[in-house]
């Protein structure tokens, strides 16, 4: 008993811990866009509002002040982080409305490959070999997949999911550069970020009572908790390793659209996703067993 508490108390388990149950809580997210059943800049506008009031509820309870101010003591760096998680929201949601939803989650994807470059290049911090290998591993495994998915859908869809994934990997390596930034005002300010540029083009009062429904579970549940969960993950774990997470959408994504509105994968879904998760258990589970102790998390 006492091994398996001293094992929860390891920064780097707890980063593991806190990534997996973000990835799984977010891989509902293109369920619940199509479910909403509305244009992409309305989904974008009522998701991106209710996130950014959510969070800043809970920012303000946890620490008495507002969000914006979190911004303005941490500078660019905070600023910048905010803006990406805007930016990833929109490509996600442009995406989903506009492809395959094997395509969107599948390019999306990509973020460790981006996450690994940024992280060696701009912050300069080496990659270890079985990083990179678990990369290849799951690139593969989403090449197999995309040989099955792709061009079933359109390319303003694919490129939105590209660009989404770019952002995921600038944000990971920002977030893992500076750990006292607090996280659910960044994300908070994604949200809003989301919702400015999807106002001039969402019709948000044209909704009816079951997308609403829909859109408030996303905003004030579902997006907070997933984005805030991925993003303190990046204290105790580097970016390409968080990032490798977000690959379990590519294989839960496409199911939970099949299992309830009957939208069938390509074949080749399933043994692309076999092999990510198979890498996935075989790179994270024998971390956990390594008692490695990292820096106490900062609040969030």
């Amino acid at each position: 008993m006492n091994k398996h508490k001293s094992l929860l108390k390891t920064g780097y388990s707890r980063g593991i811990i806190l990534a997996f149950t973000g990835a799984f809580v977010l891989s509902f997210d293109s369920l619940l866009i199509r479910l909403a059943m509305a244009d992409p800049w309305t989904v974008l506008f009522w998701r991106g509002l209710l996130m950014g009031l959510t969070l800043s509820l809970v920012f303000y309870c946890d620490c008495r002040k507002l969000p914006f101010w979190e911004i303005k003591t941490q500078g660019s760096a905070a600023l910048a982080s905010g803006i990406l998680f805007g930016v990833t929201s929109t490509g996600f949601v442009i995406s989903i409305l506009n492809t395959h939803v094997a395509n969107s989650v599948l390019i999306f994807s990509t973020a460790p490959m981006f996450a690994a470059i940024f992280t060696r290049f701009i912050l300069k911090e080496d990659i270890q070999a079985r990083t990179w290998l678990a990369i290849l591993a799951v690139m593969a495994g989403v090449a197999i997949v995309f040989k099955g998915s792709l061009g079933t859908g359109n390319l303003m869809g694919d490129l939105s999911a590209l660009v989404a994934a770019v952002a995921v990997g600038g944000n990971y390596t920002i977030l893992r550069r500076r750990p006292k930034i607090k996280r659910t005002a960044v994300v908070s300010l994604g949200g809003f970020a989301a919702a400015a540029l999807a106002f001039f083009w969402a019709s948000p009062l044209s909704l009816e009572l079951s997308s609403f429904m829909v859109l408030a579970l996303m905003g004030i549940v579902q997006m907070p908790l997933a984005s805030v969960l991925l993003a303190v993950s990046t204290r105790n774990l580097p970016s390409p390793e968080v990032s490798l997470f977000l690959l379990l959408e590519a294989v839960l994504g496409p199911f939970w659209v099949w299992l309830v509105i009957r939208e069938s994968p390509p074949g080749m879904t399933w043994l692309g996703g076999l092999i990510i998760l198979g890498t996935l258990i075989l790179y994270f589970v024998p971390a956990l067993r390594r008692d490695q102790e990292v820096k106490p998390a900062h609040r969030v």
